[in-house]
């Protein structure tokens, strides 16, 4: 495989992993659309079977490579999501487990991939300082990086949401991804486009860390300060290498959201939709929140909820805001 996948390699994946993930269904919200004035539906990776839709690329990975090959062990950093599914992977094809965490995750996130077999190594610092030190940790011991965004063969694992969106919601317009990495949308968005382009891919990224919006203002890869958005899944101030152009050829708007839009969307979910995600998820309502993107009666608009793993006493405290 090339940096970017094609359509045929996110076929591939679908094959590869459908038994051992779940299909999320689609859900519709109709009692949210009187407030935004489209249809509105939700692909809730929040059901998938670690919580977030990470499972679909970890394990896409490491089922494609040799067992004595990921027999010495696979390694990664993550903000918690990537973690999980990694150690899932890795419990299941009976391989070790090593991620680097950044030592201010959620608790859930942290506790979770210890139960899920993986050791756990907390760090302080950035994603690129991280990454450092999941690379210095494999030259020192043999183990295999699996690059939660910048892999392709994670991406395309990512991308079988986008197949299955478009094999349950065949009529849809609009789809509107979280942008962390780029990794998500660079899949979704491939697998989308390469099979009904008349698709829209909205891309959400959080207002306080807007890398590729500005990428895309400025026609270059832009590194922007780390600022501390209250989606933790997306506070990523660099933009992937091999994302970039995936997202600039395939990727029709980016919309940024306000952190006080995210926590609202929170809210509106679980009231309306009876969802609990984490902020990373919300965001994609956000931008309907904020009237940023723009959209037609009877439109049928589809939000990509990645995933749900967040203390319970921070869910609590947005919910008890209002």
């Amino acid at each position: 495989m090339s940096e970017y996948p094609v359509i045929g390699d996110i076929l591939k994946a679908k094959e590869r992993i459908g038994k051992y993930i779940k299909h999320t269904p689609i859900i519709r919200g109709e009692k949210l659309e009187p407030m935004f004035g489209c249809e509105i539906y939700f692909k809730p990776e929040v059901l998938q079977i670690t919580g977030a839709f990470k499972l679909r690329g970890a394990l896409n990975k490491a089922l494609s490579m040799p067992k004595d090959v990921i027999s010495r062990g696979l390694i990664a950093t993550s903000s918690g999501n990537h973690a999980q599914g990694l150690a899932y992977a890795a419990r299941m094809l009976g391989v070790k487990a090593i991620i680097v965490l950044p030592a201010n995750a959620p608790k859930i996130k942290i506790e979770n991939t210890k139960a899920l077999g993986a050791e756990v190594v907390l760090y302080d610092g950035d994603t690129a300082a991280r990454w450092k030190k999941v690379y210095e940790l494999a030259d020192e011991n043999g183990y295999v990086p699996v690059h939660a965004f910048e892999d392709p063969v994670v991406m395309a694992g990512q991308g079988t949401i986008g197949l299955e969106i478009l094999e349950d919601l065949k009529d849809v317009d609009t789809v509107i991804v979280p942008m962390g990495g780029g990794g998500l949308i660079s899949g979704i968005s491939t697998a989308i486009k390469e099979t009904k382009p008349s698709v829209r891919v909205i891309g959400a990224e959080p207002a306080l860390t807007p890398k590729y919006y500005m990428s895309r203002i400025n026609k270059k890869p832009t590194v922007l300060p780390l600022k501390n958005t209250i989606a933790d899944g997306l506070r990523i101030s660099v933009p992937g290498q091999n994302p970039y152009p995936i997202i600039e050829k395939y990727v029709d708007e980016i919309i940024t959201v306000e952190d006080e839009s995210i926590k609202e969307a929170m809210r509106l979910i679980a009231k309306n939709v009876k969802l609990i995600v984490e902020p990373a998820s919300a965001i994609c309502i956000g931008t309907l929140i904020e009237k940023k993107l723009k959209v037609r009666e009877g439109e049928k608009v589809c939000s990509v909820l990645s995933g749900g793993n967040w203390d319970l006493e921070d869910l609590a405290a947005v919910y008890a805001e209002k």
